[in-house]
Parts: structure tokens; C-alpha cells; sequence
């Protein structure tokens, strides 16, 4: 049976994370993505190493369930390509700076006049206006921006620090999808598209905003400088290895003393309740790491868990793959790809009973389907030949 979004047809003109990310979500439900390219490069992320069958582990991992054209769109006949396969389409996605798509003369308000009910969408650094909207921006720019990387250095007064992973695009993607399938559902309920603008700063603020910027929440309050937060993680040593532990509620806090074989805690003045803990959070900690570290990993596990509070070994990235909760969710497949050979992949991480998501095609060569795109937007082959003569498109 086929995805949720069997039928619904992409053009994708993005290029690095987050608009191939957040198209590939959506055609891993089932939409038909039709990535665009530059031709002789094509996206920038092919340029990427760990490399098998000429194809980068980055790229493999952001663009399966696509089809690749090459279409040079400084061109005429290129842009003239490009109207065509919109035509066809319910959604296009771009990722270029603002005014680039004007300039080449593929905005939204050109696409329209060939697709009036497209759903078209623009994803930037910054958005549309304001002095930082024509600005080059990636990941840690917006981590700076936002406050991320303040809240990660832990207070307004600690060194900043980076989240050591790419935060900020993937959220973004995360963002986009869900706001083109909104669209593609008040469209089916109109007739009419609409564009989607989306900045990475625009998703990681309001990310950040639901549980980090509650000091920002009134403003008729004078805010002081954010309060520093433990400077111990909840990542504690044990004997030999480490461990997270969490503990929120008062029962799991009593479950916590109980474990550890301490008792009096509980009436220590300290942390009689949530807000006190939380008020002296690195004198908690520090006792919690000092027993710990008295026993191993295996140990605490089962004595944590016994008491119902939520404990899990910190695992690097190859022994999370190996681990039984990853294994039981089968999170993790293997799939055959036609170029770079077998292949390990994050499956769909939504499961939709009805209408599976599934990995259909792997990321595919640059340009691999260009003959058979234009040919479904009803070119023959002595016009696909001119097309190729010309450097319009190529394979």
C-alpha cells in the first residue's frame, strides 16, 4: 500500500541539509520528489566525503526516495524546463538566497503563472527582510543567533557553546515538512496554494521558546541575566562507564534515595521538593555523583530500575545501533543501493498503519532521471536531444 502523500508530486531546488532533509521526510511518505540540479555538480553535499559507488554517506542519507534532473536554470530554456515540470506539480521547494529566484525569474510569483494552485516554498537563513536577510548563513551561525549556543554554555555569564550536531537545519526540515503537508491539506480543503516562508532563525527560536525562554515571556518584567544551570550534566561516571539519570517527580526522587541507599535525603531541607531541588541542583548532583561512582554501569541499571526511575546507559553512536531497545524498534535497516552497495539508513520515523512510509528508490546519481522526468512532462526525444545539444539539461 502506498504512502500518505502517494500522488502529490515535489519539485525540490534545494541543495546541503535542510530542504533536502525535510523533501526526503516527504518522500519517504510517499511523494514524488523531483530533485533539480545544477548540471556537472549538482548539489554541493555530492562533493562530501566517506564515499562508496561515487556517492557521499551525507548525500545518500539526505536524498533517498528521489529523482534527479539537471537543469541549468541561468538559461531561458532551462527556466522554461523548470515552468514545465512546475506545471505538473503540487509543491516546489527553494533554499537560494532571498531574491535569487526573482533574479533568475523563477519566484513564486512566476511559478504561479504556470501552476496557480502550487504550494511553494521558500527556506532561508534569516528570512525575507531585516539587515541579515541577504547574509550567507549555516548552522552555527544560527546557534549563535538564537540563543542556542548561550542556553548551551549553561548562563548569560559561561562561554557559549555549540550543540555538536547540526541542530538547527534538521529542526528547520522537521519544520518545513509539517508545513507543506498543512498546506497541501487547507489546499485540498480551498483549491488554493499559498507560500510557505520559512527561516532556519524563525524554527529554532520558536523551538527554543516552549521550555528556554520563559525569563523572555512577559515583557513588562525586567529580565536579569539568565540564571546559570548545574554545572555538572546529568551524565554521571559510574565505576566503569556512565550513565544518565533523570528525576522530575517526588516519587521518582524517593525511588532515587532509595537506590543509592541514602535515605536521609529526604529530609534534608534541601530538596524537600521539585523547586528546591532544582534550586540547589549542583549540591544534588554532586552528591548523586560521589555514590555513583561506587558501582558499575550494570549495577546501578538494575538497582535504578527497580525503583521506577528513569536511568539509561550513555552509549557512543556504533553501541546505540547495537543496543536491544534500538534492535526490538528496528529504528535501523539495511537496503541495497544500485551504486554505493548495502547500506545502513534511519528508517521513516513515523508509522503510519494505513499508509507505510518506505525507502523506494536510494539517493540517486545526478541526473539519472532526467530523460524520464521530461519525458512524463511530455517532451519527445528529439526535444530531450535539443535539450541536451543545447546544455539545457544533462545526464
Amino acid at each position: 500500500m502506498p504512502g500518505p502523500l502517494d500522488g502529490v508530486r515535489i519539485i525540490d531546488l534545494t541543495a546541503m541539509l535542510a530542504g533536502p532533509f525535510a523533501t526526503m521526510m516527504l518522500g519517504d511518505q510517499g511523494a514524488d520528489v523531483i530533485k533539480v540540479e545544477p548540471p556537472g555538480r549538482g548539489d554541493h553535499v555530492r562533493a562530501g566525503g566517506n564515499r562508496s559507488g561515487g556517492l557521499p554517506a551525507s548525500f545518500l542519507n539526505l536524498n533517498r526516495n528521489k529523482r534527479s534532473i539537471t537543469i541549468d536554470l541561468k538559461c531561458e530554456k532551462g527556466r522554461a524546463v523548470l515552468e514545465r515540470l512546475a506545471a505538473g506539480a503540487d509543491v516546489l521547494v527553494q533554499n537560494f538566497r532571498p531574491g535569487v529566484v526573482d533574479r533568475l525569474g523563477i519566484g513564486e510569483s512566476d511559478i504561479r503563472l504556470v501552476a496557480p494552485d502550487i504550494v511553494y516554498v521558500s527556506i532561508s537563513g534569516f528570512g525575507e527582510t531585516g539587515p541579515f536577510a541577504g547574509k550567507p548563513t549555516y548552522d552555527p551561525i544560527i546557534q549563535a543567533m538564537s540563543g542556542l549556543a548561550s542556553i548551551q554554555g549553561g548562563s548569560d555569564q559561561a562561554r557559549p557553546r555549540l550543540v555538536r550536531t547540526v541542530l538547527p537545519d534538521k529542526l528547520t526540515a522537521i519544520t518545513a515538512a509539517q508545513a507543506i503537508t498543512a498546506a497541501l491539506l487547507a489546499r485540498a480543503r480551498t483549491g488554493a496554494g499559498q507560500h510557505v516562508r520559512l527561516s532556519m532563525l524563525d524554527a529554532v527560536v520558536a523551538f527554543l521558546w516552549a521550555s528556554d525562554m520563559g525569563a523572555q515571556t512577559f515583557p513588562d518584567r525586567n529580565v536579569s541575566a539568565q540564571r546559570a544551570a548545574s554545572f555538572i550534566d546529568l551524565i554521571y561516571e559510574t565505576a566503569d562507564g556512565h550513565i544518565s539519570v533523570a528525576v522530575m517527580r517526588d516519587h521518582e526522587w524517593e525511588g532515587l534515595t532509595r537506590a543509592l541507599d541514602h535515605p536521609e535525603w529526604l529530609e534534608d531541607t534541601r530538596f524537600t521538593t521539585p523547586a528546591l531541588r532544582d534550586r540547589n541542583i549542583n549540591e544534588r548532583l554532586a552528591m548523586i555523583q560521589e555514590v555513583l561512582a561506587t558501582r558499575t554501569t550494570g549495577e546501578w541499571l538494575a538497582r535504578l530500575e527497580a525503583e521506577g526511575v528513569p536511568v539509561a546507559p550513555v552509549l557512543t553512536r556504533a553501541q546505540s545501533l547495537d543496543h536491544e531497545q534500538i534492535r526490538a524498534s528496528a529504528i535501523a535497516v539495511e537496503v541495497e543501493h544500485p551504486q554505493a552497495g548495502r547500506i545502513r539508513q534511519a528508517r521513516p520515523a513515523a508509522r503510519f498503519e494505513g499508509t507505510p512510509s518506505e525507502i523506494r528508490r536510494g539517493a540517486p546519481q545526478l541526473g539519472a532521471q532526467t530523460d524520464e522526468i521530461l519525458a512524463e512532462a511530455g517532451l519527445g526525444e528529439d526535444d530531450i536531444a535539443a535539450l541536451r545539444r543545447d546544455n539545457v539539461v544533462g545526464g
